[in-house]
């Protein structure tokens, strides 16, 4: 039997649950998940056929996911590399090595205790040949507590922050912390840099001007459309040209490269502006947040995804549809439409 271990925001295990189900389900897997509350975690039990091509197409809810071939249990306090030694050796080489816990209060109390452990088991994984750089896989040490959790691998070529948490440090200069939010969907649909082929976008909703920061500091020309003010320092020290307008009625004169969007609205009235902006042609990529209701999250994500899929096809069969619920997002979830090459 297959485990594979998939970390989420605590809150959120049942709607990772159901839709680790539905996906199983889809792709002729028989299994079940496990998910207690506020835990931070789901682990899935396959009974038959794998879920491996889940690592690449990704969960909505997961922040990590990958296989765990063996577990840990009552580790000793005076040796624990020891006890974990002949499975490391026996799973190894590894490429590198992530020391995990769940997001959680008893999860974050690891935090210190990780550290330590780290800085005594990395130099005796270098000593055995046991973490080499040409490795193809690695080694993810899940601790659910100081003595007990599972043993997982993940592919080396697979982009994956370590434990799902992307914390990021909020610069002084930002109007808000929903920079943080685009900073972080960028990082993890477009990796680091400016996204190849991104000079011209417009935030829509812009005020106070968090997102239309983030992309000014990244060499991109800005508009931000939104009747409220934007940070004065905006069109001072940026490319950032203010509209006072309204999200949803705006047009824009000729075509851009992105749109961006993070009102606060109903999210099938988002999608359905979003949706617009791609099928007129208004912008070729779309970046944007979906806020979920407290109950059927997971429900109602997938049926506004399958919604915007629907709606693209005609037009650009091979859009890249990419959703993740991030590190900094609460109730909501954070879309990646590419239309680009479709």
């Amino acid at each position: 039997m297959e485990i594979f271990l998939a970390l989420c925001r605590p809150g959120f295990e049942s709607d990772l649950a159901a839709e680790f189900t539905e996906r199983a389900a889809d792709m002729g897997v028989a299994g079940y998940p496990r998910a207690d509350k506020n835990k931070g975690y789901v682990l899935w039990y396959s009974q038959q056929g794998s879920v491996m091509p889940l690592l690449d197409t990704g969960l909505v809810f997961a922040r990590s996911l990958y296989p765990c071939p063996d577990r840990f249990e009552d580790l000793p306090d005076t040796d624990r590399i020891g006890a974990l030694w002949p499975s490391l050796r026996a799973l190894g080489p590894f490429s590198e090595l992530y020391l995990e816990h769940a997001d959680s209060n008893d999860g974050r109390e690891l935090a210190r205790f990780l550290r330590g452990f780290r800085k005594a088991l990395e130099p005796r994984l270098r000593k055995d040949g046991l973490l080499r750089n040409n490795a193809r896989q690695r080694l993810h040490l899940f601790f659910d507590d100081s003595r007990n959790g599972l043993i997982g691998v993940s592919p080396a070529e697979l982009p994956l922050p370590e434990s799902g948490l992307m914390r990021l440090r909020l610069s002084p200069e930002a109007p808000s912390r929903s920079a943080l939010k685009l900073e972080e969907a960028l990082l993890r649909f477009c990796g680091r840099g400016r996204p190849p082929g991104l000079h011209t976008a417009v935030d829509l909703g812009a005020a106070p001007g968090g997102w239309s920061w983030h992309l000014a500091r990244l060499g991109i020309k800005v508009t931000g459309v939104d009747h409220g003010r934007l940070d004065a320092r905006l069109m001072d020290e940026y490319p950032v040209r203010h509209v006072a307008g309204d999200a949803f009625t705006w047009r824009p004169e000729r075509p851009v490269d992105l749109v961006v969007c993070d009102v606060v609205d109903k999210p099938a009235r988002t999608l359905a502006l979003m949706q617009k902006w791609l099928q007129q042609g208004w912008a070729r990529t779309a970046l944007f947040n979906l806020k979920l209701p407290m109950a059927r999250r997971y429900r109602e994500a997938a049926t506004l995804l399958e919604r915007l899929q629907e709606g693209l096809w005609r037009q650009y069969p091979d859009a890249r549809i990419q959703a993740a619920h991030l590190y900094h997002d609460r109730e909501e979830i954070t879309v990646w439409v590419d239309c680009r090459d479709a």
